[in-house]
């Protein structure tokens, strides 16, 4: 038999051409890998250094300033895995309540690039890598929590600082019509308490501009108690609750029903309450732990209603703003 001598030697070619191949295909594979990794922590940088720096300039007693390269450095190098960041921009406007990062790739020697491996095979040695984020803040437009909600002209809603503000008795007595007087009954049947709106239970949800329908009577929502008792447990333990009411500047109705038209959000820093049945966690007082605690504070008890505690400036994830400045502000990311 002949044998055919006329294909020898053509593997050496076609490997080499394949290896050509596979070696691109290695720098798209591996090499964009890295450049999805590293655009992951670029942009957790920049969400991060966004939200940091609204949540300061929404707690600041003055206007924050514009440029906050420095500020955003820090966390954009926390977040990187070789601690290396360029941080191209950092704006906070104050006005329009809005913070802008932008972060680029950086080398550890200081070059503002991404070095690519493979791809260099094929003559790309780097990457300009960028990731931008920004967040928003201002005054809660609606929230859902515990069904309880306050007066806008009753209560003492300011100074709201850091620490808090004055410590204040915050009480219903049946059959007092006004909160202009000591006990603060604003609704006739009613105690501020919301209808549970929520399919969770101790919870209402309302939003800014709507009215929200009350639930009348001296008793409070009878699904409260595993919510109330967290809050023994975190005060007796050492710790704050501090919880985020709405707050209405009118109210209407009377008897069985009644509306709150809910203007904004506060948050009350609590150190006790009164809300009836004299038993369990639906009452509790906190006169050991905290020194503003004194008898001129402290629940009636009987029929009387009362929380007690301090308005106080805090910042919460809520989404939306519009609402009146309750010392309460909502900082999310907006993209």
């Amino acid at each position: 038999m002949k044998t055919r001598h006329s294909e020898r030697g053509v593997v050496a070619p076609l490997t080499a051409l394949i290896m050509v191949f596979l070696m691109g295909m290695a720098a798209f594979a591996v090499d964009v890998a890295t450049m999805y990794s590293e655009h992951a922590q670029l942009q957790n940088g920049a969400d991060a250094a966004a939200l940091a720096i609204a949540n300061q300039c929404s707690m600041a007693a003055t206007p924050c300033a514009s440029d906050q390269v420095a500020a955003a450095s820090s966390y954009a190098n926390g977040n990187a895995l070789d601690a290396h960041t360029n941080v191209l921009s950092a704006i906070a406007d104050a006005t329009a309540g809005t913070v802008d990062v932008t972060t680029q790739s950086q080398t550890p020697d200081g070059s503002n690039h991404f070095s690519l491996q493979f791809a260099r095979v094929i003559g790309i040695p780097t990457a300009d890598i960028r990731a931008s984020a920004r967040a928003t803040w201002g005054f809660p437009s609606s929230g859902g929590g515990f069904p309880l909600a306050f007066s806008q002209s009753c209560w003492n809603l300011g100074p709201a600082t850091p620490t808090g503000g004055d410590v204040q008795k915050i009480t219903w007595k049946p059959g007092t019509p006004s909160c202009t007087n000591a006990s603060g009954h604003t609704i006739p049947g009613g105690w501020g308490w919301l209808d549970d709106t929520n399919s969770d239970p101790c919870v209402a949800t309302t939003s800014l501009g709507n009215f929200a329908s009350s639930n009348p009577g001296n008793n409070p929502p009878k699904t409260c108690k595993t919510i109330l008792q967290g809050w023994i447990d975190t005060i007796t333990a050492g710790g704050t609750v501090k919880v985020e009411f709405p707050i209405f500047d009118t109210a209407s109705g009377g008897g069985n029903t009644g509306t709150f038209h809910i203007v904004g959000y506060a948050t009350f820093r609590i150190f006790g309450w009164h809300f009836g049945n004299a038993a369990g966690p639906y009452e509790y007082l906190d006169k050991a732990t905290d020194p503003g605690m004194n008898a001129n504070l402290a629940c009636s008890g009987g029929s009387d209603r009362c929380i007690i505690g301090q308005f106080v400036q805090f910042s919460t994830s809520v989404g939306g703003t519009g609402g009146l400045n309750f010392g309460t502000t909502s900082v999310s990311l907006n993209k």
